[in-house]
């Protein structure tokens, strides 16, 4: 029953079983790579919209059963999806809706099941290499296969279709969707990663101190190292685009009758515009509110058709305002190809006006008001402890996950001057938020015992709210006193292309992303790119363009930081909201002075100083968090004192005890380090035993002769004040 087809592609194998499950959809793909099985289908109405859209709905869901779980909470079933879903979904979306013909109008659905899990599989890629081989193999007229390919870093070198693994240790994530001569869709960030160091510093007459050095890379990505990753990811798009084709064509399913809607197309009424409107078109045009210029075009509208040639020559109004809307196109593009000037006036390279305000609003933590143009941000930053973060399921993990940096991103309508209904948080604004949340989170060294929520209310939009968003939460961010590794801001940019003409526009507003041919959003520090998305709406980008439009957001991005920095630097604290904390080490030993018994001497500092206090007797880190910085200041001194004193008490009089060259004492070993051991004599004093002195012979690591707890014979070799020297007769 069916047919299966193997494509090979690089480091995996995806497997489709095809005409094999449901059989009664326009297109169905059962795929199977190592032990992921994925279902994708496409089903169609055969009845148009009467609007002029593409009503395309895309659907990812992810089975409980597929990782061999019960779905968690009071309702056992799949219920709405979460985060994770709806963003690939979005993915899936953003990579097909391109390859419909033009004039499809027939309700179609695209929904992809994850029936079976694999954590080391990448459900993403595979879910929409599904997906476009439903669409291609369906009864739709598609004749493009769309090829998804990952891209990570590992130990610097580029890692094409990672696993899962690779990806989790991996400095950089970019996917990429295509066809095999043209991108469609990019999706980029990178990953801070850190190094741990053991170090060992030797103290006089104690055991040595172990302590861990921990350095961290942002690991921006410059603009040549951008470009060769995409070159990467291209190549192979188009190998993979190539072996579907040869795989599935002989399989497409014969093509359905379905009538495509014919563009309202009558060049008399351009002409008739060009002569008698084009000034008019133009001033609306000009206008930069997006309810401005609807305002301005439908006057227009109305006024053509109540003129007498629209009566005689029997236009309609819907005809009027078709032809308005195209006209109103070629205007904006020529003004840009011809002239070089955009419709606000601005140059290809200019930035709108920014102005930044920090810490507007007197009870949140931190917040900004980042505002330019008429694009308007107001980002919040509220602080929690680690019991705030956001608690979210992966399907390919045993254990819940924690997400203790968020970035919720609202479009409300009131921004674009409609008076729509509020709603919850829908598809686009889950992408914006995501996007954001990519672009700042790896200047952050957040700890897992602390929680950041910002919140984009988008005040006003025209044009790119989502790089507001990441230029506002940066400052809002300094505002609250969180470390951040370095400023970020993000831009978006655009294209237009005419035959052999392009020009790459900076800082793109509703109307030229509308228009226009790519929305290109790029995000980053002084040092290089943090995250990145793209859009392509022409028929494939050369590698030339992408790279001038890189630079040229580069150069904008150095702008923008500039004004960043001043702002930076006249940040005041909201002093009264901001809670306070502080966070230090003390000897682990001596918690239990802290703690007291059964915990009362903390509860009294915690009743006393109206504090919060964690103490990690892993690390012996110490943090007290309160309203009040004074308290939060005496609770600390409060706690080094009991700490102080614990140690005291159990602090040898080394003074007291004094020994002779040459005494011979049983000791036991409690420690070893790299360049000996330390060995209890009595009094509680420690002597070093140097890896020098264990043999005559040269000893190349001190275990290869004692460890921990061994009992030794020693003899004394020196006493220079508290540090005692000892040489090795022989193990007990």
């Amino acid at each position: 029953m069916g047919c299966e087809v193997k494509i090979s592609l690089s480091s995996k194998e995806e497997i489709y079983e095809i005409d094999k499950v449901a059989k009664q959809a326009s297109g169905a793909v059962l795929v199977r790579e190592r032990d992921a099985v994925i279902l994708a289908t496409v089903a169609r109405d055969d009845n148009q919209v009467d609007d002029d859209f593409l009503p395309l709905t895309v659907s990812y869901i992810e089975k409980s059963y597929a990782a061999a779980k019960i779905p968690g909470g009071y309702i056992k079933r799949e219920t709405k999806p979460g985060d994770f879903e709806i963003l690939t979904s979005r993915m899936i979306d953003r990579s097909l809706r391109p390859l419909f013909p033009k004039g499809y109008a027939c309700p179609t659905q695209i929904v992809i099941f994850v029936l079976s899990a694999d954590s080391e599989v990448d459900l993403q890629t595979l879910a929409l290499n599904a997906a476009s081989a439903a669409l291609y193999l369906s009864d739709i007229e598609v004749d493009k296969n769309v090829a998804a390919v990952r891209i990570g870093k590992v130990d610097g070198n580029f890692v094409i279709n990672p696993t899962m693994s690779e990806l989790a240790i991996s400095s950089l994530d970019l996917f990429v969707s295509g066809t095999k001569d043209e991108l469609l869709m990019i999706e980029m960030k990178t990953n801070a990663t850190t190094h741990s160091e053991v170090i060992f510093e030797p103290m006089m007459g104690e055991s040595a101190t172990e302590s861990v050095m921990t350095t961290r890379e942002m690991n921006e990505l410059s603009d040549d190292e951008m470009i060769l990753a995409l070159s990467l990811a291209g190549d192979e798009i188009e190998n993979a685009s190539r072996a579907y084709e040869e795989g599935f064509l002989a399989l497409k399913k014969p093509l359905a009758s379905v009538e495509y809607k014919s563009e309202l197309l009558e060049d008399s009424i351009l002409d008739y515009i060009d002569e008698f409107y084009k000034q008019e078109v133009k001033t609306a045009v000009s206008e930069m509110a997006k309810s401005e210029r609807a305002s301005g075009l439908k006057t227009i509208v109305k006024t053509i058709s109540n003129d007498d040639t629209a009566t005689k020559e029997g236009w309609s109004s819907e005809l009027i305002s078709n032809m308005i809307n195209i006209y109103k196109k070629n205007i904006v593009r020529a003004m840009i190809l011809d002239e070089g000037i955009r419709a606000d006036g601005r140059g290809l390279k200019d930035v709108r006006n920014i102005e930044i305000e920090t810490n507007i609003l007197p009870s949140v933590h931190s917040s900004c008001l980042f505002t330019r143009g008429q694009t308007q941000a107001l980002v919040t930053l509220t602080l929690g402890d680690g019991k705030a973060a956001q608690m979210y399921d992966l399907l390919a993990q045993k254990d819940p996950q924690y997400e203790n940096f968020m970035v919720h991103y609202n479009f409300p309508g009131f921004s674009v001057g409609e008076a729509s209904p509020l709603r919850p948080p829908g598809r686009r604004e889950l992408g914006h938020g995501n996007l954001a949340k990519r672009a700042l989170e790896s200047s952050l060294n957040l700890p897992k015992s602390e929680t950041i929520r910002l919140v984009s209310e988008i005040l006003e939009s025209n044009g790119s709210s989502s790089m507001a968003t990441v230029c506002g939460g940066s400052l809002a961010l300094r505002a609250a006193a969180i470390e951040s590794e370095k400023l970020i801001a993000g831009v978006a940019m655009g294209l237009i292309v005419e035959d052999d003409r392009y020009a790459i526009l900076t800082d793109i507003m509703g109307l030229e992303d509308h228009d226009g041919d790519m929305d290109f959003k790029v995000a980053g520090s002084k040092d290089g790119i943090t995250a990145l998305q793209m859009d392509i709406k022409l028929g494939g980008i050369s590698q030339q363009i992408l790279k001038e439009a890189l630079l040229q957001a580069s150069v904008a991005r150095a702008h923008i930081l500039e004004i960043m920095e001043k702002a930076n630097d006249e940040i005041e604290l909201n002093e009264n909201a901001l809670p306070s904390k502080s966070i230090f080490d003390l000897d682990p030993s001596t918690f239990g002075a802290i703690i007291g018994q059964a915990g009362a001497t903390i509860k009294k500092i915690i009743e006393k100083f109206e504090v919060s206090v964690d103490l990690d007797k892993a690390s012996g880190s110490v943090k007290v968090e309160g309203k009040n910085k004074v308290q939060v200041s005496a609770a600390c001194e409060h706690i080094r004192e009991l700490a102080s004193q614990k140690r005291e008490s159990k602090k040898p009089n080394r003074d007291a005890v004094q020994f002779e060259e040459g005494q011979v004492f049983d000791g036991v070993v409690k420690r070893v380090v790299d360049f000996g051991a330390f060995v209890e004599l009595p009094g509680g004093i420690d002597g070093l035993l140097h890896i020098s002195k264990l043999s005559d012979e040269r000893v190349s690591k001190v275990t290869d002769i004692v460890n921990i707890d061994d009992k030794v014979k020693v003899k004394i070799l020196a006493q220079k004040g508290h540090k005692v020297e000892l040489g090795f007769i022989e193990k007990l």
